[in-house]
Parts: structure tokens; sequence; C-alpha cells
């Protein structure tokens, strides 16, 4: 058998194992997906010292191997990340059953009883890259929608995820469920992932990629199976020419500063021209003295000359460090104008105390998420009261903005009769 068969084999058999684990799933009750998510926080924080040992590895190898900035930011855990990873898996359990919910009824002339029922989408594929907690957040969330979940991570993360999956499959068996409801690939071969996003023979039911645009753009290329996906998190901030000076200065810092390497991250602000010296200047001046890089405009750098030029590329690239590209825009039509034109739809945010201006901008732009007077950063599903998130969707079907327990069910129609024949 050469090694490509073997690999073959290995995926094939996960496959299987998660279809034959579907059913179990999707019929189990909420009080036992509850339980075995608790179970699974529980042990989360039972093993802190395990998976702080296996980050370590995994921290270790990737300095070697040159990894740094936003990329080492992300694969890092400490004591804080990994509670903060077991409180979000109990969120998660504390959500109501997105399952079984009747979604609308309606009764036909002929006496027929129509009701569209939410469901489990299934089995789903999620491959992800360094971030080790998306191997708790994506398997809680998945479960409690009533999906079974197969896991692949990216090689950097391979002994984080390792502890932590360990972790989640000691909360499945706490409360009975099959252990291959949440599965984990240990092959850190690429032709795994390629294996996957064939379906694993019709066993695979959603991709879902989190991770750079170089795995997302081969998960779109590749797929023949359903993706749910976002190329970039390109969002912006817009200081309208009646934005508090205080609010915008504390809302913008955080936007940009609080977590870099997010993808709710601001990468590109924009100044309305009339506020640029009374505004602009100090919240420049916020950032700089945070650490921040400066790319900007001519406008921008004539009260603030310490700014880096900034070139067409700056208001299309997705930094995920500690840069920012600056512009000056002539009122809202503009800022508007050049979001729509620029952005990548994930989150957009305004800041000002004209009412009417906000409406026009949340209406106008056809972000997933848009946000008036509040950080970008805000673009995160337990910051949304969804306890956790695999991702921010963009796309226009099934999901948008971030994708939690009731994004991950589809429905089904549950038609009821008393012996109607159609004539």
């Amino acid at each position: 058998m050469t090694v490509h068969d073997a690999l073959t084999a290995e995926m094939m058999a996960l496959g299987a194992a998660a279809r034959e684990a579907a059913r179990a799933v999707r019929e189990a009750d909420d009080a036992t997906k509850t339980k075995a998510l608790r179970a699974a926080a529980a042990a989360i924080r039972a093993r802190t010292s395990e998976i702080l040992t296996a980050n370590n590895l995994d921290v270790a190898a990737a300095k070697q191997s040159g990894m740094t900035g936003s990329m080492l930011d992300r694969l890092g855990l400490s004591e804080a990340r990994i509670e903060a990873m077991a409180k979000g898996v109990e969120d998660v359990a504390a959500q109501q059953d997105p399952n079984g919910r009747e979604l609308a009824r309606w009764t036909r002339p002929n006496g027929l009883d129509i009701a569209r029922v939410s469901t489990p989408i299934g089995v789903i594929g999620i491959i992800y890259e360094s971030r080790p907690n998306v191997t708790a957040d994506a398997g809680a969330i998945a479960l409690k929608a009533g999906n079974v979940a197969i896991l692949r991570g990216g090689s950097d993360s391979i002994h984080s995820a390792g502890a932590i999956h360990a972790a989640m499959v000691e909360g499945l068996k706490a409360a009975g469920l099959p252990a291959a409801a949440i599965q984990y690939v240990k092959n850190t071969d690429r032709a795994a992932v390629g294996l996957m996003l064939e379906g694993l023979g019709g066993c695979v039911d959603l991709i879902i990629p989190r991770g750079g645009k170089g795995l997302t753009g081969r998960v779109l290329r590749e797929a023949r199976v359903p993706v749910l996906a976002h190329l970039e998190g390109l969002c912006h901030t817009y200081i309208h020419a009646k934005a508090d000076l205080a609010m915008a200065r504390q809302v913008t810092l955080n936007a940009k500063m609080r977590r870099t390497s997010i993808c709710g991250a601001t990468e590109i602000l924009l100044i309305d021209r009339a506020v640029l010296a009374s505004h602009g200047l100090p919240i420049l001046q916020d950032l700089a003295k945070a650490g921040c890089e400066i790319r900007a405009d001519a406008a921008v750098r004539a009260i603030f000359p310490a700014a880096i030029p900034a070139g067409e590329e700056d208001w299309k690239t997705e930094f995920l460090e500690a840069i920012i590209a600056v512009k000056v825009v002539d009122g809202l039509e503009q800022a508007i104008a050049h979001i729509e034109h620029y952005g990548s739809h994930h989150t957009d945010c305004i800041l000002t105390d004209d009412e009417a201006a906000a409406e026009t901008f949340l209406n106008a732009l056809d972000s997933a998420i848009v946000l008036w007077n509040a950080s970008t950063q805000f673009a995160d599903g337990g910051e949304f009261g969804m306890g956790a998130e695999i991702g921010i969707g963009t796309g226009k079907l099934h999901a948008r903005g971030p994708v939690g327990v009731e994004q991950l069910t589809t429905f089904k129609y549950v038609v009821r009769g008393t012996g109607q024949t159609r004539p």
C-alpha cells in the first residue's frame, strides 16, 4: 500500500465513523449534549498543564521555523486563554437547542399540515490554521447544533489541538455520546485536506475553513461539497464629521490595537476632512504611541509627517499586524463608496453623534456586520451572545456574520396528512 493509499484509507475511515455517529448526535436530546459540553469544559480546565505543555512544543517549533507576529500570537496559549476556551464551551452549552424549532407552519386547503422544522446539517469538516482554540469552539458549536465535526488544524498547532481534542472526547464519553462525534485529523499531510474537500466518499455535508486567504482560497477552488467561508476581514472604521472626539479616540484605538491578529481588527481608518486636524491628529498620535505603523495618503501625512506613504495595495490589505492604512474622505458618501469598492463585506463601523448619518451608513453598506459607535473587535460570536463562533460568514447565502450554533442548522419540511392523494 502506498502512502497516499494509506492516507486515503485513514481519512475514509474518519468519514465513515462520522457518518455513523451522525444519527446518534442528531437524535441526542439537549440535556445529553449539554452534559457532554460541560464535562468537556471541566476536562479542559483539568488538563490546563497538559495543554500548555503541548502548546509550548508548538510555539517552540514555530519560532524555530521563523513564525513571528500575529501568527505566533494566534498560536500561543496561556492559562487565561485556556480558561476563556473552557468558558466558551460552557457558554455554548447554555445556548438554546436550535433543533426541532418550528420555523413556520400552515395548513393547505386539502387538509395537509406542513411545518418547516430546524434540523442539523450533518457532518461538518472544519479546516483551520494556527488557532488551537478553534478545536474547542468548533467542536462545541457543531455538537450543540446536533452535528458531527471532523477537525483538521494546522501542522503548527498539532500538539495543542490534540490535547484540547482529548478533553472534548472526554466530555463526549461522559455523556454517552460516540467519540467519533468530534474527530481530529492527526495526519499533517496536506493531501488530507484535499480528501476532506472531496467529501470523504459522500460523508461530509459542509466544509468550513478558518484561516488566511491561502487556505480559504484553496477550499473555495477545490471543494466538492458546500463551503461556508470568508476570504478576509478588511474592516473599516470611519470618523464622521460629527464624531465625539473622546469616544472616537477610545474606540479607534481598541478597534485596531486590542488584538491586531483577529479578523475583526480595523485595518483601514477613514477620517472626514472636516475633522482631520481636530480628531485625526490625536487619534493618529494614540495609534503611534501604542506601536502602530501608520500608512497614509498625502492629506494625512500633511498633518502627521511620520506616516508612511500609502499605496493602492494598502487599501485592500488585511494586515493582521500593528499596521493601519489611513485615508481622508470628503463626507459620508465618499466613505461608503470607498468601503464598497475596497471592503470584504466583513465588519465596518461609523463613529458619529449624527443619527441620520449613522442610519445611512448602516443601511447603505452590504457588510455582514455594521456598527455605530462601537469597536469592530465586537465582530465575534461570544460578544454577540452566541457563546463562541466558528468564524464570520461574509457570503450572501445561509449564514452571515458570526457562525454560531443556530447557523449550523438547516431545515426540513414535516408534512402530516389524513390519507390525501394528489389528483
